[in-house]
């Protein structure tokens, strides 16, 4: 295929882990000489692919509305090409071919290094693992595998990602070499579900071993893990997080419920005291750490009593970090094949707002406890008056930030770490100045 135009449009949609996709096919295009703009506010370039998520309809309602405004360019002759690749071209490709004759080709979750070849260009095996960092250059996403091997009865990701397929400890940590050496200095340790590595593999939990390597690489300073699943979590985890200061204090674990006929429901395979004891034991080998969950509400067979449970864990146990989201049918899942969807829309959004301002109030004080101390605190961005940055216990774009005066405070610098006393608070940012 002759292009006179080495202009591509990427736009990633969804999670971390197809970013890191998004990176990679960046990557293999400017191998070929291409100059890729990703996530561009108005796109320009004679060729577009689109990353799709398919987790929950929302984000698939996202994904298609991206596709069909590419494909109207495309209509109208302002689009030479159009690709489309991820979660939901993977679920759903055979329906969007027929649905969207627009697109040049769908790829799948996969498969989408076929992209390069398919356009006439050269695939660089050798290169497989570089990528083009969309971030900041001094943090990273880091997908430690793909897949997931869990069967909660709401998730649709196993239908699409297939069987948990963990990378090799090697490979990982040369490509955490390769990122130091560009530059990068915190990694967020990611994966559909974190503390299955190394079963399929090594045949035993490895990743608080991958976690030890990670540290001891001369130039990451710091490391944070998400997507944590509670049963047989690997205790050992707690001895590297207490014992690697570069290993963050801070742990993103979706326990989803705590009442067991919902956890049942769920097939969660694990109790509401097991929950009980799983937290209390994370809060005593690793004191401060800060826990980020994510809760549901209204799934099939939830009582009054149900959501009662869950409010009382969350003013008990007081997440520093949390997330929510109402139930949503998805077809070819457990519940969708074995329950009826039997929650009001009204009541799954009235139970969810309560939990949410719950949330809220927890977090104003978690945030109010910590003016006066002082942490450290890596710098993101500029915006507006302020230094954006955030501390160990913050993830990028889901977590709180740390805003400090850049008039009293002019000459700091995006991607350094500082001193910085937290002098107020509000719900959920802080407000800092250096540390003298």
């Amino acid at each position: 295929m002759l292009m006179s135009d080495k202009n591509v449009d990427i736009i990633t949609l969804g999670c971390s882990k197809n970013l890191v996709d998004s990176e990679r096919l960046i990557r293999q295009f400017e191998l070929n000489g291409f100059h890729v703009n990703h996530d561009p506010l108005q796109p320009e370039a004679k060729i577009a692919v689109v990353n799709t998520c398919g987790f929950i309809g929302d984000a698939k309602e996202e994904s298609i509305n991206m596709i069909l405004s590419l494909a109207q360019r495309k209509t109208e002759g302002k689009l030479e090409h159009l690709f489309v690749m991820g979660c939901l071209s993977e679920r759903y490709m055979h329906e969007l071919g027929t649905e969207i004759p627009e697109v040049d080709k769908f790829y799948g979750k996969f498969n989408w290094s076929e992209l390069i070849g398919d356009l006439g260009l050269i695939y660089r095996h050798d290169h497989r693992h570089e990528r083009c960092l969309t971030t900041p250059k001094h943090y990273a996403y880091l997908k430690i595998s793909e897949g997931c091997n869990r069967h909660c009865s709401y998730c649709a990701i196993p239908i699409i990602t297939g069987h948990h397929k963990s990378r090799p400890i090697e490979e990982i940590l040369d490509e955490v070499r390769m990122l130091v050496s560009q530059g990068v200095k915190e990694f967020q340790i990611i994966a559909q579900e974190l503390t299955y590595y190394g079963l399929d593999i090594y045949k035993r939990r490895a990743l608080p071993e991958l976690i030890e390597q990670i540290a001891d690489i001369d130039g990451v300073e710091w490391i944070r893990l998400h997507y944590a699943y509670p049963t047989d979590f690997p205790i050992d985890l707690l001895r590297v997080m207490r014992e690697r200061p570069n290993v963050c204090r801070y742990l993103d674990i979706a326990l989803q419920h705590i009442a067991d006929p919902v956890l049942k429901a769920m097939r969660r395979n694990i109790t509401s005291s097991e929950t009980y004891d799983l937290i209390s034991r994370l809060r005593e080998e690793v004191p401060g750490i800060h826990l980020r969950t994510t809760l549901m509400v209204g799934h099939p067979g939830e009582t009054e009593e149900d959501f009662q449970q869950l409010l009382d864990f969350v003013r008990r146990v007081r997440f520093e970090r949390m997330g929510a989201f109402a139930y949503s049918e998805e077809e070819g899942t457990y519940s969708a094949e074995h329950y009826a969807d039997d929650i009001p829309d009204e009541v799954k959004q009235a139970r969810l707002n309560k939990l949410m301002r719950l949330q809220q109030g927890i977090s104003a004080q978690v945030q109010e406890e910590k003016v006066g101390q002082t942490l450290r605190v890596i710098i993101d961005r500029v915006e507006g008056n302020y230094f954006i940055g955030r501390t160990e216990f913050d993830s990028p774009e889901v977590d709180p930030e740390v805003l400090i005066d850049r008039a009293k405070h002019p000459f700091m610098e995006i991607g350094q770490f500082y001193n910085v006393k937290i002098v107020s608070a509000d719900d959920f940012d802080l407000y800092g100045a250096l540390a003298c």
